[in-house]
């Protein structure tokens, strides 16, 4: 999952220490994953895009190379590391591609900065809070993981349930792979700050999302258990103008189960849109 042409890059923010791999030239396109995953979930993505583009594929806090998260977060802190990110890289404006956590933070960031904003891609998001039953189940995997000291193999098909849809799990043995190794290596001290952070604790954002002014494109998978198709549909109506797309093979991790798909959707949205 190693991605030739990018390079490591560390930045300060609020929320710690962030590593980015970041390669190429051209308008800054930054890619922030799922919450258990890395940066590396857009390799398909960078490689398509960074002869055109400078691609910066965020760890986002609390995973990969970033630095351990000590305590829950606010989603306008994460707004502000995306800041500090392309402050740190020089950058006026970056179109942001975000997957489900990442999704809505793309979204918090186009609210609150639209000075700073390209396009937005959201996919497999939501603007909800969470409700009960994803609540419940999402404490039973923190709570599980401690136990056991991270995600181990009792817990890899609970994961995989909430990422992967059937297709996937019967057809893609390389996206169960990717998805069974990135989770594993989650720090669970730090990784359950980001579950309740993201999760019990997500705020609700269809108002602020009211105020986006930018162009976005929301993406949906049609076999996505976390974030049904009605749920991230909801999200699109909250955004004035909204472009919203539904990918019928694709689960949570529509940029792993979907590469191509996903790539030719930012292509045409980037090409109507600048």
């Amino acid at each position: 999952m190693l991605l030739a042409g990018v390079e490591d890059r560390y930045v300060e923010t609020v929320l710690g220490r962030i590593r980015l791999r970041v390669g190429g030239e051209g308008p800054a396109m930054l890619f922030w994953p799922s919450l258990l995953m890395d940066g590396t979930l857009w390799s398909a993505q960078a490689a398509h895009f960074i002869d055109r583009f400078q691609v910066v594929l965020v760890d986002p806090p609390g995973h990969g190379g970033s630095s351990a998260l000590t305590g829950p977060f606010s989603f306008e802190q994460c707004a502000d590391v995306i800041r500090a990110i392309i402050d740190e890289l020089g950058v006026g404006r970056v179109h942001v591609i975000g997957n489900s956590w990442g999704g809505m933070i793309g979204g918090t960031f186009a609210a609150l900065h639209p000075d700073r904003t390209g396009i937005a891609v959201l996919m497999n998001a939501t603007a909800s809070p969470a409700g009960l039953r994803q609540k419940f189940e999402y404490g039973v995997l923190t709570r599980s993981a401690q136990l056991l000291g991270g995600i181990r193999e009792p817990l890899k098909n609970p994961v995989r349930d909430a990422f992967l849809g059937p297709t996937a799990k019967r057809d893609m043995p390389e996206v169960v792979a990717a998805v069974n190794e990135l989770a594993s290596r989650v720090n669970i001290d730090s990784g359950r700050h980001a579950v309740t952070s993201v999760v019990p604790r997500r705020p609700d954002q269809r108002d602020l999302f009211g105020r986006i002014r930018t162009p976005v494109l929301v993406v949906a998978g049609a076999e996505d258990a976390t974030f049904p198709v009605s749920e991230t549909e909801e999200m699109a109506d909250s955004i004035p103008g909204a472009r919203f797309v539904v990918l019928e093979q694709s689960a949570h991790l529509a940029a792993l189960e979907s590469p191509t798909e996903v790539n030719a959707l930012i292509d045409d949205f980037v090409a109507d849109h600048l």
